[in-house]
């Protein structure tokens, strides 16, 4: 446990949302929204608890709810073309992660995992017996296909990919699905594709998902969030795509791990995604970024790149410190400037420093508002 441990940042980011409560501070650190959910989707929720929705869902979960998913990806502007025996419901994305490396992974087994990246990434390997193999970016967020291939060994069995990015907010597009199934054609490797921000892609740019690609999808774990989605986190309701038969060797561990997800979560989900319209999430989301971006630019920060997708805007901060680390610099901001923040060096497993903190627009547009004035006026 001890090995596994140190392969986590859970405490610290934790640790910096607790010390903006614990100082007063607009909490933009984390990407937990503060505003309501849509009411159409409590109604839903109080519509399932008056009927027999009580008790465990099939394995493969509600069949309305995967019906709908099947119609709504068939319905994007990048369709996705997928049959009700490739969709499994999930409690959530992190279980996903978890369950699909344990389905593929023997000991010893590398996974690459591209970082900056989420931190459940790395102990989800380590706990299915497998070896993480980290890959940096480029200084502009971007892959270098040359560098990555020095990554891929005999030994690679799984590559992490989450796109839109958590915390860079950059997209993958069908030219780097191309890229990378060029590396791996003629291997035996498999793909984890965390696609939870799906919804929030900007700029008009469009979501393009690995499970369109025609080689990539079968030897795909494609994961989504309705927990991102609707802003529901704690109903503990994902969706996961994958081949018949990745999914058959996924249910196989899932059924001893969780069997199902919330089964009058799952009714409200599926009625509510007979009414969703995924363009206002957009729209929504868009504006806070535009509302934070703008505000930002008043302030010494600097926004090298806007975020083309997620609800995450990495800023650097050399403009203000030369001296101060990044986490250094994101605790003296928690604290003295009251605006939270993580930084970036957060989102790696052993790199020490960065010029960049990253900040959440998932919030009310007053609370955007508020904090960057704050900054303004007090940077």
């Amino acid at each position: 446990m001890k090995e596994i441990q140190n392969y986590t940042h859970y405490s610290f980011f934790t640790a910096m949302s607790e010390l903006a409560s614990k100082h007063g501070s607009y909490d933009l650190s984390l990407g937990l929204p503060d505003f309501d959910i849509d009411e159409r989707l409590k109604f839903f929720l109080k519509e399932s608890a008056e009927l027999a929705t009580h008790n465990y869902e099939p394995l493969a979960g509600n069949p309305l709810l995967i019906k709908n998913i099947v119609n709504f990806n068939a319905k994007r502007k990048n369709s996705i073309a997928v049959t009700t025996r490739e969709v499994t419901i999930i409690p959530c994305a992190t279980f996903a992660l978890y369950t699909a490396l344990k389905s593929i992974l023997n000991q010893n087994d590398e996974v690459i995992i591209i970082q900056p990246s989420y931190y459940t990434y790395g102990p989800s390997v380590v706990m299915n017996g497998g070896v993480p193999v980290y890959y940096d970016l480029e200084d502009d967020f971007t892959v270098d296909w040359d560098g990555f291939k020095d990554c891929i060994s005999e030994k690679t069995k799984a590559i992490i990919v989450n796109s839109p990015q958590n915390p860079t907010g950059k997209i993958w597009k069908k030219e780097d699905w191309n890229q990378l199934y060029d590396l791996i054609k003629n291997r035996e490797i498999y793909l984890i594709s965390e696609e939870i921000y799906d919804t929030y892609c900007y700029d008009e740019t469009d979501h393009y998902s690995s499970f369109i690609h025609p080689e990539l999808r079968k030897r795909t774990f494609c994961i989504f969030s309705f927990g991102k989605m609707f802003h529901t986190s704690g109903w503990k309701v994902s969706y996961m795509l994958a081949s018949e038969e990745l999914t058959a060797g996924f249910r196989c561990h899932q059924q001893y791990i969780s069997y199902s997800a919330n089964a009058p979560a799952q009714y409200a989900l599926a009625k509510y995604m007979e009414v969703f319209d995924p363009k206002m999430n957009t729209v929504i989301m868009q504006r806070k970024r535009d509302i934070f971006n703008d505000l930002l630019k008043k302030t010494s920060l600097i926004i090298e790149q806007k975020a083309e997708g997620s609800v995450f805007q990495i800023v650097n901060f050399r403009n203000i410190s030369r001296t101060m680390t990044d986490v250094e610099f994101s605790k003296w901001l928690t604290v003295e400037k009251k605006v939270a923040c993580l930084p970036l060096s957060a989102f790696y497993h052993s790199r020490h420093d960065s010029d960049y903190i990253r900040f959440s627009f998932a919030k009310k547009d007053e609370v955007i508002i508020q904090a960057l004035e704050h900054l303004r006026k007090n940077l």
